[in-house]
């Protein structure tokens, strides 16, 4: 037996993957449905969730396929646009699909979600969507909410409690606005100050007089919260106005492609939130480690180096694969709905999953790492406990 085959038979999110293959070649694939921007502002990120999708689809059908027949995931483009991920949702749901993963952006997925009413199962692939409990909605990794208590945290117990903002006039924006405000209320988080906050639109090519006004307020730390080009144009702003501190952005940039691409004005100290698989020397939980070695391998099988963006939609990906393959592949919304909710011990690439404790997301703060990019390692390191304790 191979190390990751006695792996998977130690962590209940992959047990299932190893049922023998029944050799009926003949039957349909198990089809499930994935719509992400594959073209777009936000390509970056669709076509790194399309590689975790092919990377999974890969290893299922290896490893047993779902009640002996084949999985295919069938990924739509949104083209980065609310319209056309509306479009798209609609004719899957006139189809009585059971469960749609995506979309990849907020303002999509809050378009999408509008629609629901019984189903299907809608699993956003952003943490910055807030699902009800007991709904058809789920939503990927620990919330923005937590994302940003833990990071607030870390910084103020190395004692950088004057923190400045510039945000996004758009739906992301709007949400880190909303959690940010939360996040400096929280008990754990008392005696850190907002001395500016500042916004802009992502189409602006500079920024250069909102960090001025920032930097006029003395900041201990600036949070940067956007994705893709628009923090690149942060970043400039930043170098150029000679502003030397700390820089805490959001998850999306979390890509070698962006660390290599922005080299030449990354600042000295960038931060970010992060999951068990971006900082694997952070990770104490064993079963945790074990998925995320998986995770790992079944990317780098396909010939995909593993980063954060893949571990967005492999993991509930995964979660519905283990739900079709308890359930039955032809199950309903309802019953898989029901499935996820009633999970409370699965190791997965992003930390221990609890849907009990956390509904329609499984995780929360306590799988919340602060990670620095390291250019000497060319790489991301834990410098906080999961929870945002400084280590």
């Amino acid at each position: 037996m191979s190390a990751i085959r006695r792996v998977f038979t130690t962590v209940a999110a992959a047990v299932l993957l190893l049922t023998p293959f029944a050799a009926r070649g003949a039957d349909d694939p198990v089809e499930i449905n994935a719509i992400v921007p594959m073209t777009g502002g936000a390509a970056f990120i669709g076509k790194g969730y399309s590689a975790a999708f092919t990377a999974l689809e890969t290893y299922v059908n290896k490893h047993g396929g779902i009640g002996g027949r084949p999985l295919k995931f069938i990924v739509q483009d949104d083209q980065s646009n609310p319209q056309t991920s509306v479009q798209l949702f609609s004719a899957l749901i006139d189809k009585k699909v059971p469960v749609v993963l995506g979309a990849a952006l907020v303002a999509e997925c809050n378009a999408m979600k509008a629609m629901l009413k019984d189903g299907p199962l809608l699993y956003c692939l952003t943490p910055a969507v807030h699902p009800e409990a007991g709904s058809y909605v789920f939503s990927a990794d620990p919330s923005t909410n937590d994302q940003l208590a833990a990071s607030i945290h870390y910084f103020r117990a190395r004692g950088l409690n004057r923190i400045a903002i510039i945000t996004s006039t758009d739906a992301s924006g709007q949400d880190a606005d909303t959690t940010i405000a939360g996040a400096m209320q929280v008990p754990m988080n008392r005696g850190v100050s907002e001395v500016a906050h500042e916004h802009f639109n992502v189409t602006d090519l500079s920024v250069q007089a909102q960090i001025e006004r920032i930097k006029a307020t003395n900041p201990q730390v600036l949070i940067a919260w956007t994705t893709g080009t628009p923090f690149a144009t942060i970043l400039r702003a930043v170098n150029d106005s000679g502003l030397q501190i700390p820089v805490y952005t959001n998850a999306g940039n979390l890509t070698y492609g962006q660390m290599t691409q922005y080299h030449d004005f990354l600042p000295k100290d960038l931060y970010f939130p992060a999951v068990a698989c971006v900082v694997p020397d952070g990770i104490t939980d064993p079963a945790v480690k074990a998925a995320t070695n998986v995770y790992f391998q079944a990317l780098r099988d396909t010939g995909v180096q593993p980063q954060y963006i893949e571990s967005v939609a492999y993991d509930p990906a995964l979660l519905v694969v283990t739900a079709l393959r308890a359930l039955g592949p032809n199950a309903g919304a309802q019953k898989i709905r029901d499935y996820l909710n009633g999970i409370s011990n699965f190791a997965g690439a992003s930390g221990r999953y609890n849907f009990k404790t956390s509904p329609q997301r499984g995780l929360d703060i306590s799988q919340m790492f602060v990670a620095r990019w390291d250019g000497s390692q060319n790489n991301w390191v834990a410098v906080s406990k999961p929870g945002g304790d400084p280590r």
